[in-house]
């Protein structure tokens, strides 16, 4: 089942920013990996999937919403959080809802599948894959932190990954997001 492996490095690197004792949505969260992750951080959390089996892995953990949300409505009408998660997973339609559940000094930390991935592996179709540059215009109002579009090995994949902020004014001084160094 979809995420009973380690919390993805992506996630892991970006949690910093997300605001202490924040909620954080954890969305298509399939076993719970990051919802396990950030509940550790500190954070409450709230997951959602279609599953009900991977809803159930997750019992325990906080919130768990089981909703089909490509084909049901949006089961998070006005709500806000300190983070959204998303992981392995692209619904065009709904990036909208993801974007406006971010609260204000909120922390989107996105990573799926792009183009090229077709030839490494499954998903194969376009509807599941990003197009260049596309988390970037998806979530442009947002700050971008950082972002990434290439090819990874171990296991051979394309991703794209956005970290972004919804800042606040900071009349006093600019807002500073913390880079964390690269390993080497």
């Amino acid at each position: 089942m979809h995420g009973t492996e380690a919390p993805s490095a992506w996630v892991q690197r970006w949690t910093h920013l997300i605001p202490p004792h924040a909620t954080a949505l954890d969305l298509a969260c399939g076993a719970g990996r990051h919802m396990r992750w950030l509940k550790a951080q500190g954070l409450q959390v709230t997951g959602v999937d279609r599953s009900p089996e991977a809803i159930a892995a997750c019992a325990g953990l906080g919130e768990l919403i089981c909703a089909d949300i490509e084909n049901g409505p949006w089961p998070l009408p006005s709500r806000q959080f300190g983070a959204v998660v998303v992981t392995n997973y692209l619904w065009r339609p709904l990036l909208p809802a993801v974007l406006a559940s971010l609260a204000p000094g909120g922390v989107l930390i996105y990573e799926t599948f792009a183009q090229g991935h077709e030839t490494v592996g499954r998903p194969s179709r376009a509807d599941f894959l990003l197009r260049p540059g596309e988390l970037l215009q998806a979530f442009g109002a947002l700050r971008t932190v950082a972002y990434e579009d290439g090819y990874l090995e171990n296991p051979a994949r394309f991703v794209q990954r956005i970290a972004a902020v919804r800042e606040t004014p900071h009349p006093e001084a600019p807002a500073r997001h913390r880079l964390q160094p690269l390993s080497s």
